[in-house]
Formats: C-alpha cells, sequence, structure tokens
C-alpha cells in the first residue's frame, strides 16, 4: 500500500518550502493544499490544534509539526535516498545546532527590517547583517554547509533567499556586497531542482508582502 502523504502549507512559507525541498529531494509524491492563514482551515486546526500553524505533514493520517521536525521526519522514514542529516553523531548534532540557529535568529531579524524605523531599524539592520556574517563565518570555504552536499543546515536556511528582495529593497541594504558567499552559497543552491521549484520568485513574495502589510 502506498502512502500517503499530504502537505498543509502557505505558499509564501519559508518553513513550508523547507518541507517541499525536503520532500522533493526524497522524490516523494504528495498532494499539496495551500491554506488561508487568516482563515484557517478545518483540517489545520484539526492536525495541529496546539499551534495552529503550518506547515503540517500528514503521514497516513498522523500529523507531523514543525518544519525542522518534519524535515528530519522525512529524513527517517525514506532512508533509502537522499540523506538530509550526516550519519555520525557530533556531525547530526552539529547540524541541528545551525538549523536551531536559523530559526532562532534569522527569520525575527529579517522581519524587523521592515517593521521598524529611525534608529531602531538601524539596530534592526546591523544585528541582521551580524547574523548573516556568523553564518557565513560557519560556511566558509565549503559549497554547503555540511561540506559538499546539500543537506539539513542548508534546507534550514535557503528558503529565506525567496525574501531577500524584501530585506535589501526595505532593509536598505545589499547582500551581495555585505555577505558574498552567503549569495554565492545560495546561488550554488538555487542551482538544485528541488530548491529552485520550492522557492517562489523574489518580486512575488515582496509583492505580497506589501499587499499582506496594506503598504499598497
Amino acid at each position: 500500500m502506498a502512502d500517503e502523504v499530504v502537505l498543509l502549507d502557505f505558499w509564501p512559507s519559508v518553513f513550508g518550502m523547507r518541507v517541499r525541498i525536503a520532500l522533493a529531494e526524497k522524490g516523494i509524491e504528495y498532494e499539496y493544499k495551500d491554506d488561508d492563514l487568516r482563515n484557517k482551515s478545518d483540517l489545520l486546526l484539526k492536525m495541529n490544534p496546539v499551534h495552529k500553524k503550518i506547515p503540517v505533514l500528514i503521514h497516513n493520517g498522523k500529523p507531523v509539526c514543525e518544519s525542522l521536525i518534519i524535515v528530519q521526519y522525512i529524513d527517517e522514514v525514506w532512508n533509502e535516498k537522499s540523506p538530509l542529516l550526516p550519519s555520525d553523531p557530533y556531525q547530526r548534532a552539529h547540524a541541528r545546532f545551525w538549523a536551531d540557529f536559523v530559526d532562532q535568529k534569522v527569520q525575527g531579524a529579517g522581519k524587523k527590517l521592515y517593521t521598524t524605523k529611525g534608529e531602531e531599524h538601524e539596530a534592526a539592520k546591523k544585528d541582521f547583517l551580524e547574523i548573516y556574517k556568523t553564518l557565513e563565518g560557519e560556511l566558509g570555504d565549503k559549497p554547503y554547509f555540511e561540506g559538499e552536499t546539500f543537506g539539513f543546515v542548508d534546507i534550514a536556511l535557503i528558503t529565506f533567499y525567496s525574501w531577500f528582495c524584501v530585506y535589501e529593497t526595505l532593509g536598505k541594504l545589499s547582500m551581495v556586497a555585505e555577505c558574498p558567499k552567503i549569495i554565492a552559497w545560495a546561488k550554488r543552491c538555487m542551482q538544485k531542482k528541488s530548491v529552485a521549484k520550492a522557492l517562489p520568485d523574489q518580486k512575488k513574495i515582496y509583492k505580497f508582502l506589501l499587499e499582506w502589510y496594506g503598504l499598497v
């Protein structure tokens, strides 16, 4: 009997994009359901009654919530192809640390770029760039965060690339000038079909954000 896989998602979500990339890396067929986050579906509320958020992966009727947990679940269940986490326990822990760093730091710092003004905005910009420079330090001269292979940390971070037009335009900064290694890494990631298909066009995200916050 074939697995029944359903993804509850919202197309601009960097967290949903992570799951789409992981599913594509594993070659898993699934049903995609785009949810209206201002009028959440009964299915979403039933499958994630605690947080009431996307993404939710429903595997044979059972829900798995939180994007990084979902990606790890996908890696463990469909483990015969394209491993996303290293097999070595220390390297796995190291990858989880940096993925958690992304979760704890990146989205919040990015949001402050378009929700603050004046001195607060300048402080937000400085904080944002420091976070990405820390990530550049971890990346070093490696093609991907885990070395030669695209993996867990790359999936955690690359989805934010779709929001770079937002960050640069509303944050008044240049990622190419400030974080060239991150840009080079992102372009390598975008050469992968799984990533290119999962990430919406940056200008589409920018337009969505303006409409979502009533800025147009």
